[in-house]
């Protein structure tokens, strides 16, 4: 498959916490940790799990960071 999106980030899925219509999922990145926010549907056709590999695709005209 080809894509245009350059910002890839395999990792390797660590939790999933389920909501109604929305799914976290929470995976381990080189150097670190994301989570993404993704609909249930998306989550099950998926078939996510702890232990799932994937590849966290990023598409956005920005992307903002706060410090704690």
């Amino acid at each position: 498959m080809s894509l245009s999106i350059r910002n890839q980030l395999p990792g390797t899925v660590t939790d999933l916490a389920a909501g109604e219509a929305m799914v976290s999922v929470r995976r381990t990145v080189e150097g670190g940790e994301l989570t993404s926010a993704i609909t249930r549907d998306a989550a099950e056709d998926l078939a996510l799990s702890p232990g799932t590999p994937v590849v966290a695709l990023i598409k956005a005209t920005a992307v903002s960071l706060a410090t704690a």
